[in-house]
C-alpha cells in the first residue's frame, strides 16, 4: 500500500533511497529529502507491506504527467514484484496523468511495462 511521505518517516525514507547508487553520498540523499519535503510539485510515497515501510517511490507531478526520480525496494524484499505494484499503484492514484522516468529510472520502469 502507498503511504504518502510525513516528515515523521523521514529516516525510514532515507534508508530506502540510500540504495539508489545515486543517493548514496550523505549531503546528496539530505538535499534529496529537503526537494521532497519543500517542493510541492515533489511527492514521496512509502510502500507499507503488514507493518513495514519496504519500498519507496519518488516523483515529480507536471502538468500531463508524472516522472518517476526515485524507485526503491529493501534488497530483502527485492524480486517479488514490490516494484511493479509501486509503479502499478501510483499509475491509479494519478489515472489522468501518464507516467514518465528520468535517465536512473527508466531502465526498471521500462521492464514494468513489459
Amino acid at each position: 500500500m502507498l503511504v504518502r511521505y510525513r516528515k515523521n518517516y523521514e529516516k525510514i525514507a532515507m534508508g530506502l533511497l540510500s540504495f539508489m547508487p545515486n543517493e548514496k553520498d550523505l549531503k546528496q540523499l539530505q538535499q534529496t529529502m529537503k526537494n521532497y519535503e519543500t517542493n510541492d510539485d515533489w511527492q514521496l510515497f512509502l510502500w507499507k507491506q503488514d507493518e513495514d515501510f519496504i519500498g519507496i517511490i519518488g516523483v515529480i507531478v507536471r502538468e500531463h504527467a508524472v516522472e518517476v526520480q526515485h524507485i526503491s525496494v529493501n534488497p530483502s524484499h527485492r524480486h517479488q514484484g514490490i516494484g511493479k505494484q509501486m509503479v502499478k499503484a501510483l499509475k491509479e492514484l494519478y489515472p489522468n496523468k501518464s507516467l514518465c522516468a528520468n535517465d536512473m529510472t527508466a531502465p526498471f520502469l521500462d521492464r514494468c511495462e513489459q
